[in-house]
């Protein structure tokens, strides 16, 4: 997989865990081992413009995803995946920090960017969250993607709940 990871937050973040969950998680989608993915770490303000240009919302939030080819997981186990551009996924760090610290269990602001990075990917292939049965399925997934991911390098404890809405 083409997955590109630009950081122009002015924070340092774990470009390398972003990129690796992100592989590990289209991996686990079985989607095109050719396609290819963009993640952008942003600022307060730039996220700020991107969501109230595309939302209609004020304010930053913590992650964005802008789809292109608007991929999905083959349906089937016999069924090819398409190749494509899936998208971009933008992250905010200032706001995954202050998300991870008000977590229940409070965890870093790299554990939170993580869970949002493949919070990011699931939107780009499709998912949401507005109604019960979809978020039910989507944090379902994203929760056995980063468990999975976490168990895999041996890092401690199950995924982080979601703090995302």
């Amino acid at each position: 997989m083409a997955i590109e990871v630009n950081n122009e937050s002015g924070l340092e973040i774990d470009e390398r865990a972003i990129l690796d969950i992100a592989r590990y998680a289209l991996t686990r989608m079985r989607i095109h081992p050719l396609s290819e993915l963009s993640v952008i770490a942003v600022d307060e303000a730039a996220m700020e413009q991107l969501h109230l240009q595309w939302m209609e919302l004020p304010g930053p939030t913590d992650v964005m995803s802008f789809p292109m080819d608007e991929l999905r997981p083959p349906s089937r186990d016999d069924e090819e995946p398409v190749q494509g551009l899936l998208g971009d996924v933008v992250l905010c760090p200032e706001v995954a920090r202050r998300q991870g610290e008000a977590a229940p269990t409070g965890h870093s602001m790299d554990t939170e960017l993580q869970l949002l990075t493949v919070h990011g990917v699931l939107h780009l292939l499709g998912y949401d969250h507005e109604e019960t049965a979809e978020k039910a399925e989507m944090f379902g997934l994203q929760k056995a993607i980063v468990d999975g991911w976490r168990a895999e390098r041996g890092l401690p404890g199950p995924s982080p709940a979601p703090t995302t809405t």
